[in-house]
C-alpha cells in the first residue's frame, strides 16, 4: 500500500489532481460524510441515485464519534479509519491463513490481498477495510470455535455493507451445520446462529421504519438501479466487453478479469475442501456481486473483501520456489500499484 500510494504522490499532481480529495473526500467517501454531518433522509425521492439510506451506517457513525476526539476534519478522520481498519484487516485475513496452513500462508495470503487490484481502496474513505476487517474476525472466531465473538463481528459486518449479510450468513449456516452434526444444542452456538445477522436485518427494519413501508431499503436500491437479476447484466458486460466492444475501457477490462478470476478461485476453494464457513461467505458474495443488476464498473471493489478466494494462490505460492514466488508477488504489487493510480487519476467514474 506505501508503494502505491508513492505512486499516486508521484502522479496525482502531474495529472493536476488533489491526491487528498481522491482519497478522503470524492464519491462514496462524499456520501459518508455527508451523512455524518447530516444524518440520514427520512424521505424515498423520486431523483435516482440520490438517496443515502443506501449507505449502511458503522462507518460514518464511527467517523463522527472519533472525529470529536481528534484533530483535524471528519475527512481526514475518516481516511485515518479507514488505513487502521486495513491493517486490523490484515492481521485477521494473516490469523486465518496461519491457523488453517500455517504462518507462510498467513503472510502469502495477506500479501495477496493487500495487492488486489483494487486494493487502493483499501487506504480511501470508503467501508472495504472496515467490512473486511470485521468479515476475517468473524471467520477466524468460526474457525476457532469463539461462536458469540463471530456473531458479533457478523453482526457489525451487517453494520457495514450491504454485503454483511455474506458474513452471517457463514457464522449462520457454519452454526447450524455444528448442531447437527453433533446433535446438540449448545446455547452459545444456537445464540451466534440467531444473532450473527443482527445487525443487516437491524439496519433494513430501521430503514422500513423511518420510510414507512416493509421494502424501503429494497425501495432505495430500486432508486440506484440496484437490483438482482440472476446475473443476466453481468453477462452482457461480459459479452460486450470481450467479444464486441473494439475499444473496451482497460478499467473495466480489469474489472471484468477479476470478476472471471474470482469464479475459477471459487472452483479451486471448493476443490481445496475450505471449511465451510469460508466457502459461504465467498460464494454469497459472489452471487451477491455477479448477480446484481446495477452498476458494473464498481464489482471488483466489492469483492476486495472476499479474501478467502486468493487461498488457493497462497498455497501454491507457499509451496513454489523463493524465486518464482518473488516474482508473482512484485508482478502483483507492481500491476495493484498501476490499477490503483489509473482508477482514481484516469478513470473518471467512482472506483
Amino acid at each position: 500500500r506505501l508503494t502505491g500510494l508513492a505512486v499516486l504522490a508521484f502522479w496525482a499532481p502531474r495529472r493536476h489532481q488533489d491526491l487528498w480529495v481522491n482519497l478522503a473526500a470524492q464519491w462514496d467517501s462524499d456520501w459518508y460524510l455527508g451523512i455524518a454531518e447530516h444524518g440520514y433522509t427520512d424521505e424515498l425521492g423520486t431523483t435516482p441515485n440520490t438517496n443515502n439510506l443506501a449507505f449502511f451506517p458503522l462507518y460514518p457513525v464511527l467517523v463522527k464519534a472519533v472525529a470529536v476526539l481528534t484533530p483535524g476534519s471528519r475527512a481526514s478522520t475518516g481516511l485515518g479509519l479507514a488505513v487502521v481498519a486495513s491493517l486490523i484487516a490484515a492481521w485477521g485475513i494473516f490469523a486465518v491463513g496461519d491457523r488453517l496452513h500455517g504462518r507462510r500462508v498467513g503472510v502469502l495470503l495477506t500479501t495477496l490481498w493487500a495487492a488486489f487490484p483494487v486494493g487502493a481502496v483499501q487506504w480511501m474513505g470508503y467501508t472495504e477495510s472496515l467490512f473486511t476487517a470485521c468479515a476475517a474476525w468473524a471467520l477466524y472466531a468460526v474457525l476457532t470455535g469463539r461462536w458469540l465473538w463471530a456473531a458479533g463481528c457478523a453482526s457489525l459486518a451487517g453494520l457495514t455493507r450491504p454485503t454483511g449479510v455474506a458474513v452471517a450468513a457463514a457464522v449462520t449456516v457454519t452454526a447450524l451445520l455444528h448442531l447437527l452434526r453433533h446433535r446438540t444444542l449448545a446455547p452459545r452456538i444456537v445464540a451466534a446462529a440467531a444473532l450473527a445477522p443482527l445487525g443487516w436485518c437491524a439496519y433494513l427494519a430501521w430503514v422500513g421504519l423511518r420510510l414507512g413501508r416493509w421494502d424501503g431499503y429494497f425501495a432505495v436500491q430500486r432508486t440506484w438501479y440496484n437490483e438482482l437479476d440472476g446475473g443476466l447484466r453481468t453477462l452482457h458486460q461480459f459479452r460486450w466487453l470481450l467479444w464486441r466492444d473494439p475499444t473496451p475501457q482497460l478499467f473495466l477490462v480489469m474489472v471484468t478479469l477479476t470478476l472471471i478470476g474470482a469464479v475459477v478461485l471459487f472452483g479451486l476453494s471448493a476443490w481445496d475442501r475450505q471449511p465451510t464457513a469460508l466457502l459461504v461467505y465467498s460464494g454469497v458474495m459472489l452471487a451477491i456481486v455477479l448477480g446484481s443488476g446495477g452498476v458494473y464498473f464498481p464489482r471488483a471493489r466489492f469483492l476486495l473483501p472476499a479474501f478467502p478466494l486468493l487461498l488457493p494462490l497462497a498455497l501454491h505460492l507457499s509451496r513454489a520456489s523463493r524465486r518464482h514466488r518473488a516474482l508473482v508477488l512484485t508482478t502483483a504489487v507492481l500491476g495493484s500499484t498501476y490499477c490503483g493510480a489509473y482508477m482514481l487519476l484516469i478513470w473518471s467514474a467512482a472506483p
